[in-house]
């Protein structure tokens, strides 16, 4: 999956699970700051992503991100990895 089709899944979660206009979402959108994503929202988000993997990912790997482009920054690496 491309970086590009990683922002469009974003995009589309973020609209439907938290009502979010697409339009309010650039890869440089700041979660908590542009978005009122709370660290409840943040862990809902996380199982939202999960089908996007096929398996669990680790809160751990989400501490540092802080902007969407962070989100798939994440996700890339992981499914790079999972691919290797």
């Amino acid at each position: 999956m491309t970086k590009n089709e990683l922002f469009d899944r974003i995009v589309a979660i973020l609209h439907e699970s938290f009502e979010i206009d697409p339009s309010r979402i650039q890869p440089e959108t700041r979660l908590y700051e542009d978005l009122d994503i709370d660290s409840i929202d943040a862990v809902d988000l996380i199982v939202q992503l999960k089908p996007l993997l096929g398996r669990s990912l680790q809160p751990d790997a989400f501490k540092s991100v802080r902007t969407v482009q962070d989100i798939i920054d994440v996700l890339h690496g992981l499914l790079r990895d999972q691919a290797a």
